[in-house]
């Protein structure tokens, strides 16, 4: 399959998109997300534990939330985009090590797996993701105590 210039393009400007996102979260530089979503899109993270909602609640929620893990990574790949205009849809896979606090001092690490559902919209600034929810593939090593947290017992 030969791939135009724009198609060409617009894949790279996606895959950009999605690892801005990334480091975004792990710089836990929130106000870059802004130039990750459109103002107005829906985020939901309920499949990790989260919260879903309008952006500018959701971007408010992570610094508390992410504010219990010491440290974290989020490696995606796996970029499957589909581009219709000034459209787009995708889904990405993400590997997620997390630095956990244990309640009674020291820290392990837990291993989250998830795909992130994407649709995007291109603006006069770019590619912006307007919809985005997680689907939870695995967890390896989330303790007992968070797994009753986040009611995934």
């Amino acid at each position: 399959m030969t791939l135009s210039l724009q198609q060409m393009s617009d894949r790279i400007e996606l895959q950009d998109l999605v690892t801005r996102y990334a480091n975004a979260i792990d710089a836990r530089a929130f106000d870059r997300l802004d130039t990750v979503f459109t103002p107005d899109a829906y985020i939901d993270y309920r499949a990790m534990g989260g919260i879903d909602g309008p952006y500018p609640k959701v971007k408010a929620w992570l610094p508390e939330a992410l504010k219990h893990f010491p440290s974290f990574m989020h490696f995606v790949g796996n970029f499957d985009f589909q581009v219709d205009g000034d459209g787009g849809s995708g889904r990405i896979a993400c590997f997620n090590p997390m630095v956990v606090p244990k309640p009674d001092g020291g820290t392990e690490t837990m291993f989250l797996g998830l795909w992130y559902i994407d649709r995007y919209r291109r603006t006069p600034e770019g590619w912006r993701i307007v919809e985005r929810s997680e689907q939870h593939c695995y967890d390896h090593g989330m303790p007992d105590w968070m797994k009753k947290a986040l009611k995934m017992t």
